[in-house]
């Protein structure tokens, strides 16, 4: 996709590197060796460090609705089971691809990717999986929200990536918010009469 180039920013004038943060906890670790040259791919560090912050929120967000859409996948009961069954198979898959995206890009602006089921449920926007699996309308709400709100984050780190100069992640960013924007209305259209 073809964009209007971009003004470089001079070396002493980085970016501030904020980032929205959900409860001010810091979760993108940075990561990295004295063996290890220093990464120097056109992106100031502290906007390395706030994008790192953002796709963490996206990747904590992402692993939580893929566990509620396996879960619905393994728990879907009722009529509607052979189509909603085959359907959430299609979205957790590709929710598990995602994740393998997002902790990826983490990695490559430096930081270690969050991974653990502590971490992710500090800085996850989108709730757990009820312990009690709904009835299958029940499941399409969850998810249609599910969807809606990691759209809703993702577009929130799309500028901050957009301003440090990091053209793969705000392009990866929005790619997400396309298929969440779609799966969601996908979803919605099942409730309607």
């Amino acid at each position: 996709m073809a964009k209007a180039p971009k003004k470089t920013k001079p070396a002493s004038t980085p970016s501030s590197g904020k980032v929205p943060k959900k409860g001010g906890a810091t979760v993108a670790q940075e990561s990295g060796s004295r063996n290890a040259p220093i990464i120097n791919i056109g992106i100031e560090r502290q906007d390395r460090a706030a994008i790192a912050e953002g796709l963490s929120r996206v990747l904590a967000d992402t692993y939580t609705l893929y566990l509620t859409t396996h879960n619905f996948h393994w728990n879907v009961t009722g009529p509607h089971f052979n189509s909603l069954h085959a359907m959430f198979m299609g979205q957790y898959t590709e929710l598990w691809t995602a994740t393998d995206v997002l902790a990826e890009r983490i990695r490559a602006l430096g930081h270690y990717a969050p991974g653990s089921y502590a971490e992710f449920s500090k800085i996850a926007t989108v709730p757990d999986v009820p312990q009690t699996p709904p009835k299958a309308m029940e499941m399409v709400r969850i998810l249609v929200k599910g969807h809606e709100t990691v759209s809703r984050i993702a577009r929130e780190f799309i500028p901050v990536a957009e301003e440090a100069g990091d053209d793969p992640t705000a392009d990866m960013l929005t790619a997400r918010c396309t298929v969440h924007d779609q799966t969601a209305w996908m979803l919605r259209s099942l409730l309607e009469d």
